[in-house]
């Protein structure tokens, strides 16, 4: 009970440890957890739980049984299993007739187990290992309850009987030794005893219970994924002992990372506030660090500059514009008027044009023509058409006398509507040219 207890408290406090300190490939879902067993081996009445005249028969006559069972691994050193066995048991030599006698050894047994279930825990030992996280030797032990049908047949024996089926109940105890195969087969070798609730279990009423034993080999498959280990191979322990020390690995390394930074900038610190041309500034704030001998510096390490003369700018004319400007400028918008999907501009927009170039000429305004466009059609195309149009704008102007280096056109092609280009009204108000003149 306590080594079961202490394997329960292990695997607890190993499941509880967080994720961040232990890889995810110690979680229990990377296990298989469920497996089946088969076996094979020889029954017999006699265990080393007998008295000293070995039960109601003296001799054993080993005979072949086989079983089964199926498993299901709660804790890598825990699991509850229901087994199956059958087979026949057999013994001669009957105690209570004279030693060594005729009628001795013409006496004899037979059992036959019909079925026999049971449920036992099994512990596995070699799951507290502290440096094996895989182990390939497990040794276990095994406890439970059972029941079963059995019937005996008596031969030669004073007050033996021979009965019918009867079913009775039995503890199974065992032990045994895995060897692990790979990730999912086990090579099961076991010796299991079982101590019957009756005291005729072979035909004979004794004073005592009756009990048998079952050798067997027998192979255990795991069940699961098949890239996953077995979880009744697994020692936490070992487990975490071997992330605590690669935790601690990452600590030391870390903090040896940690001491290379801090050497590194006490001697980059050094170099900083050192004065190599010793013209009074620190290396880390001297903008002129080969400042020759004797020469005055400023706060950055440099020389000292004469100022520049000052140059006053002339004073220019001040420009206004007009609201008669303004009004040119509106119908001149308002009348101009493009070749569908071109820039050629229709000759009804001269008139409003040449008004435009003859203000820029007199006046010598600053003009800025911005070309837009409504959203039919790529944008790439729209900026294109939307810039065309404006240089068109342009070059009708200078061709009419204004500077061109007063005029900046600018295409936008749709990304800048006035109005809602969900209407033919207003994708016509935003294919525009728009003039700003300052």
């Amino acid at each position: 009970m306590f080594i079961l207890c202490l394997a329960g408290s292990v695997s607890a406090s190993f499941a509880q440890k967080p994720a961040s300190d232990i890889p995810e490939r110690y979680g229990k879902k990377y296990f298989r957890t469920w497996s089946v067993g088969l076996n094979g081996g020889m029954l017999t009445h006699y265990t080393p739980f007998n008295n000293k005249q070995n039960g109601d028969f003296r001799t054993p006559q080993e005979k072949w049984g086989y079983g089964g069972y199926i498993k299901k691994q709660i804790l890598p050193g825990f699991g509850i299993q229901a087994d199956f066995l059958a087979g026949r048991i057999e013994g001669m030599r009957a105690n209570s007739l004279p030693e060594n006698s005729v009628a001795q050894n013409n006496s004899h047994f037979q059992t036959r187990i019909d079925w026999a279930g049971s449920v036992s825990a099994n512990l596995t030992v070699a799951n507290f290992s502290l440096n094996r996280k895989r182990s390939v030797l497990s040794p276990y032990f095994t406890g439970g309850a059972g029941y079963m049908s059995s019937k005996a047949e008596v031969y030669n024996t004073p007050g033996g009987t021979t009965t019918g089926y009867e079913e009775n109940w039995f503890i199974p105890v065992g032990a045994g030794l895995k060897v692990n195969l790979g990730k999912a087969i086990n090579l099961d070798l076991g010796y299991k005893v079982g101590f019957m609730k009756t005291n005729n279990f072979d035909g004979v009423t004794g004073g005592l219970n009756d009990r048998f034993s079952y050798a067997h080999a027998g192979i255990e498959i795991a069940l699961g994924n098949k890239k996953s280990s077995q979880l009744q191979n697994f020692s936490p322990v070992a487990a975490l002992r071997e992330a605590n020390e690669a935790e601690s690995t990452e600590l030391r390394n870390q903090l040896a990372q940690l001491e290379q930074k801090r050497l590194a900038a006490e001697e980059q610190y050094s170099r900083d506030l050192a004065d190599e041309d010793g013209d009074g500034v620190a290396n880390k704030f001297d903008k002129c660090p080969a400042t020759a001998a004797d020469t005055t510096v400023d706060g950055s390490g440099c020389p000292f500059k004469l100022p520049a003369p000052v140059v006053l700018a002339p004073v220019t004319e001040r420009i206004i514009v007009t609201e008669e400007d303004r009004k040119v400028l509106y119908e001149a918008i308002k009348n101009l008027e493009f070749d569908l999907g071109k820039s050629t501009i229709k000759s009804a927009s001269n008139s409003s044009l040449d008004k435009v170039a003859q203000i820029l000429v007199q006046k010598n305004f600053t003009l800025k023509l911005a070309g837009h466009t409504d959203n039919v059609g790529s944008a790439a195309a729209n900026m294109k058409l939307s810039k065309n149009r404006a240089e068109s704008v342009k070059a009708y102007l200078v061709e009419a006398g204004a500077n061109p280096s007063r005029i900046e056109a600018t295409g936008y092609g749709a990304s800048q509507p006035i109005e809602s280009n969900k209407t033919t009204e207003g994708r016509q108000k935003n294919r525009r040219v728009e003039f700003t003149i300052f």
